[in-house]
């Protein structure tokens, strides 16, 4: 059963930076998505950045050219740079991991952790 943990959350002035971190445990799988995810008090959960095994990436436009998505396979950790950060990146953080292909039907979500981002 796969198992996702997140760690790296804190407060952080804005301009600062945070990485993330998301530990994955119970799989075997080669072809895999991975997501970070975030949510807003009084906001809907939006996607922040994918990354799927051959390497390719997407971003969200908010955070395009300030956050970055990468993966040490070798630790099955996801990691989320987040540089140049913003009050309105304050958010609960998730990450997520879908077998084989980028499908919601598919989804381990991990438990989050908090980012806040101070003027």
């Amino acid at each position: 059963q796969v198992q996702l943990a997140e760690s790296g959350g804190g407060s952080v002035q804005a301009g600062g930076s945070l990485r993330l971190s998301c530990v994955a445990s119970g799989y075997k799988y080669s072809w895999y998505c991975w997501h970070w995810f975030r949510q807003a008090p009084g906001k809907e959960r939006e996607g922040v950045a994918v990354i799927v095994s051959d390497g390719s990436t997407k971003y969200a436009d908010s955070v395009k050219g300030r956050f970055t998505i990468s993966q040490d396979i070798a630790a099955n950790t996801l990691y989320l740079q987040m540089n140049s950060l913003k009050p309105e990146d304050t958010a609960m953080y998730y990450c997520a991991h879908d077998r084989g292909v980028c499908d919601s039907g598919r989804r381990t979500w991990g438990q989050g952790t908090q980012v806040t981002v101070s003027v």
